[in-house]
């Protein structure tokens, strides 16, 4: 006998005949139905032809009983939801198929047919919920295995630069509370951060002496600076990340007026993340201290995006920032100047 293949195929086991020819008739419609008149080649569909989503048995069967057939069908198929149709329903037998075979659902029969559309429903909602949940916990192995390459690309920029270390996990902590201030969702918000956390990673393909430079820089060494943002992008682009973190690493010093760099974007064509970093990025880098000169604070910098709103900076990012700082005391950056 063939079995369909679909997303959530059942099968019905059941020594008789009848039974299974009214479940082909009437759930057929509805559900992808494989049907199996003895236990042991039920096994053998389940264990080897399967999985199944679903697996609905009778409890007396020649050769091997149904709670039996369900305790071994789990032992291979632990996701496989299993359901015993009985005439023999009673508190003893309930007991041993609820702790023996762990069944989600008992019908005693003789049952509607509607009553085991509704049983076998019930089935299929708790195996793609147990799916749902296989599925979350992927991703979030996911999740933190990516945030450990993350951390590694940081740790490798912060051990050429130390300086540059810091300002990444000060412009990540500041992009992150802009995102949540900014309502987006907790996961874009994660996407944000470790976008954030490594933006200045292009940085280290550029000279550490034009870095750490006290003096101005020549034309030819900004321009190599100013290549950063593509080499970051470049970097991370092979990386199959669930958020869009090269575009926003690339972007983070384009300008809503077009006057940024490398590409010159403007507008909408900035990615939202890149705006709320450039943002970050300018506050931070204003604040705090540079090779070539002392921090301006923090005051300095919120007046520099607010001169900036709607033509270089994104009007709602900076109002954001204005109000974490200046209406939410913000605990961020306890080390910064002034600040204490």
């Amino acid at each position: 006998m063939p079995v369909p293949q679909a997303p959530f195929p059942i099968l019905f086991i059941d020594d008789d005949p009848l039974l299974l020819g009214t479940v082909r008739r009437n759930l057929s419609r509805d559900f992808q139905v494989v049907t199996c008149d003895n236990a042991l080649e039920g096994l053998r569909l389940a264990t080897e032809t399967g999985p199944f989503a679903v697996v609905v048995s009778d409890l007396k069967m020649p050769g091997l009983d149904g709670i039996s057939l369900l305790r071994r069908i789990e032992e291979t198929c632990p996701d496989t939801v299993r359901m015993l149709l009985t005439g023999y329903a009673n508190l003893e037998n309930a007991l041993k198929a609820v702790n023996e075979g762990h069944v989600f659902r008992i019908l005693a029969k003789p049952c509607s047919m509607d009553t085991v559309r509704m049983a076998v429903s019930a089935c299929l909602e708790q195996y793609k919920l147990l799916l749902a949940r296989q599925e979350l916990a992927s991703l979030r192995r996911l999740g933190k295995a990516l945030e450990g390459i993350i951390f590694a690309l940081t740790a490798l920029v912060e051990a050429r630069d130390p300086y540059t270390g810091g300002h990444q996990r000060r412009v990540a902590e500041l992009a992150e509370a802009l995102g949540r201030r900014l309502h987006l969702d907790p996961d874009r918000v994660m996407g944000l951060r470790l976008a954030a956390m490594v933006h200045d990673v292009g940085k280290v393909y550029v000279p550490a002496e034009f870095l750490n430079k006290p003096g101005p820089l020549s034309e030819a060494e900004f321009c190599i600076i100013k290549s950063h943002p593509k080499i970051g992008a470049d970097i991370l682009g092979p990386i199959d990340f669930p958020w869009p973190l090269a575009q926003a690493v690339g972007q983070h010093h384009e300008r809503l007026d077009g006057s940024g760099y490398p590409q010159g974007l403007a507008g909408d064509a900035i990615l939202l993340e890149a705006r709320i970093i450039g943002v970050a990025d300018v506050v931070e880098a204003m604040t705090f201290y540079r090779p070539y000169r002392h921090g301006l604070g923090l005051e300095a910098a919120l007046a520099e995006i607010e001169n900036g709103a709607g033509r270089l900076y994104d009007q709602d990012v900076v109002r954001a920032c204005q109000e974490l700082f200046r209406e939410g005391g913000s605990p961020l950056w306890p080390d910064r100047p002034g600040a204490g």
